[in-house]
């Protein structure tokens, strides 16, 4: 690689080294600094290396570094984000392994695999054969598991930049995605999400990329991408989404049409169902395709906007902005400047956010996968920098990212995080004399997977109407339209109250007068958030406890 002074602003001299020549043998000429090349920035044959190594001795020392920093990232992590993260992942491996835990309507449909719980699952059967199936445990592994995950996409990240762009750039597109509050905040999660966007970062290092000499690849290096990209279908089906236009590139591309269909495609594509449907007919007990189910649901029947609906522009005005936050600035700095260098990574991440904008239904984790693609761009650009703006920028990312990961993990929607534990132990003194009823808006606590306890709890359900009824009102709407009628009608005198009604502090004006008159008193209170969107949500999370269960 050709040396280049940066302080200089005169001409560069350039040694001639091994790898520095073009194909015809003849020594490249050294870029200039004019508008449209960039003498910090190189090329993708300077970069260029071989995917048949999982891992080199130095990616192996990098690999250690990054999960260090991961593992970390994951212990910090202490609050909420999504319902999915324990409802979808953790939850379900606990009812798959202890053979007690809520599965929520979306399991009773079909809509959802289990190839994403069993990683969990294996690691909680793996516990208690042990016997150190203790609730700490089961909260914190399966989050240092994915933080484990989140490493393998920061690595495969550098590598895939470093086949394109080169080493340069690739250890500053790694450095803003470690710098990146939403990886930080969403990364270690167990979300389906967080494995989608590892496995798309890990398939897109192997796929035949148009800038490698051999845009058609290897055979292992194309098993290698479609597999994993299978993958990612299988644990979240709108992950096709970015693979079909990449893989009708690599199609168009490929020497022998007729061969990459037969001999990778189907081959591949078969294999990743087959698997899919083996596991869900072992767990649902019959032949189930909830890749169908899932897309029918979520994009041709829009069902998912029964959980929220937002404008078309979503993304693009709020969604792509708020997860990039400041590193949105040399995003497109970065695109605008090398759009040809990363034009069809551009493309890709535009096909992505403008395909998820038709769906009613939106929220940030969706074009998570998008996001470790976007810091290619932040890459370039810190790279091509003078070093003392390059360090002005560095030290920017880190002052605003760095406060905003921390709250946001720390601080901010930890209180139905916190309020489990305590229920947790409540059961381990109460055992099967203590009830709970969570007075809250649906999933909004974790469930099992953070008591470790069977004993008797209950929800609001909010289950959407399939039917599509103009007058449906799910059970939480019910309840908020008048909480103490509804626990009077609920629990009349023949019925008892659970032993332990957990809420936000909103609450208590409204219920007020059952909980004196069944002899209610608060023995808990959690901080949630500073900030709440909306009134059933309050800044703490209450237990109230009767008096002969404190």
């Amino acid at each position: 690689m050709s040396q280049y002074n940066l302080r200089s602003r005169g001409p560069l001299k350039v040694e001639p080294e091994p790898g520095a020549l073009t194909a015809a043998g003849k020594l490249k000429p050294p870029l200039g600094r004019g508008a449209a090349t960039c003498p910090a920035v190189e090329t993708a044959s300077h970069g260029r290396e071989s995917s048949s190594s999982l891992l080199s001795v130095g990616d192996g020392q990098l690999f250690v570094v990054l999960l260090t920093v991961r593992l970390l990232n994951a212990a910090v992590v202490q609050t909420a984000h999504v319902p999915d993260e324990y409802w979808q992942s953790v939850e379900v491996a606990h009812h798959m392994v202890f053979g007690y835990g809520y599965l929520t309507w979306e399991w009773q449909a079909g809509l959802r695999g289990f190839t994403y719980p069993l990683v969990f699952a294996a690691l909680y059967k793996g516990l208690a054969v042990f016997r150190l199936d203790s609730v700490t445990l089961l909260v914190l592994l399966p989050r240092l598991l994915q933080g484990l995950f989140t490493a393998l996409c920061d690595l495969y990240l550098f590598k895939v930049t470093r086949k394109l762009h080169g080493k340069g750039v690739a250890q500053w597109t790694l450095l803003c995605q470690i710098l990146s509050w939403f990886m930080f905040y969403c990364g270690p999660r167990t979300l389906t999400n967080s494995m989608e966007t590892v496995l798309t970062t890990a398939a897109l290092y192997y796929y035949p990329w148009p800038q490698e000499a051999s845009t058609t690849g290897s055979n292992k290096q194309v098993v290698m991408y479609l597999s994993l990209a299978a993958l990612s279908c299988v644990v979240r089906p709108t992950a096709a989404i970015m693979w079909i236009p990449l893989c009708m590139l690599h199609l168009v591309n490929s020497g022998s049409k007729l061969r990459t269909i037969t001999l990778h495609f189907i081959p591949v594509g078969l294999g990743a169902l087959t698997w899919s449907a083996v596991i869900d007919r072992i767990f649902y007990g019959k032949w189930v395709l909830v890749q169908y189910n899932f897309l029918e649901f979520n994009v041709l029947s829009n069902m998912g906007s029964f959980y929220g609906s937002h404008p078309w522009h979503w993304y693009i005005t709020q969604g792509f902005p708020v997860t990039m936050a400041t590193q949105l600035i040399p995003f497109i700095c970065g695109s605008v400047k090398f759009w040809r260098k990363q034009m069809l990574v551009l493309l890709v991440i535009l096909w992505t956010v403008v395909v998820y904008s038709f769906l009613g239904h939106k929220e940030f984790r969706f074009i998570m996968p998008v996001v470790p693609l976007a810091m290619m761009s932040c890459g370039l650009w810190l790279h091509w920098l003078t070093p003392w703006l390059r360090v002005t920028t560095v030290v920017f990312l880190l002052v605003t990212n760095l406060p905003l990961a921390l709250y946001t993990s720390l601080v901010h929607q930890r209180g139905t995080v916190d309020v489990m534990s305590f229920l947790s132990q409540e059961a381990d003194r109460h055992g099967q004399d203590m009830s709970v009823l969570f007075l809250m808006p649906c999933h909004s606590t974790p469930f099992y997977s953070h008591v470790h306890h069977n004993i008797n709890m209950r929800f609001l359900e909010c289950p959407p109407d399939l039917e599509r009824r103009p007058d449906y009102m799910d059970e939480a709407d019910i309840f908020y339209q008048d909480p103490s009628a509804w626990l009077k009608n609920y629990y009349g005198p023949d019925v008892p109250l659970p032993t332990h009604l957990v809420m936000f502090n909103t609450l208590y004006l409204d219920i007020e007068d059952v909980l004196t008159e069944k002899q209610f008193s608060k023995c808990a209170e959690y901080f949630h958030t500073h900030i709440t969107l909306e009134r059933r949500i309050g800044n703490y999370v209450q237990v109230y406890c009767q008096q002969q269960a404190t």
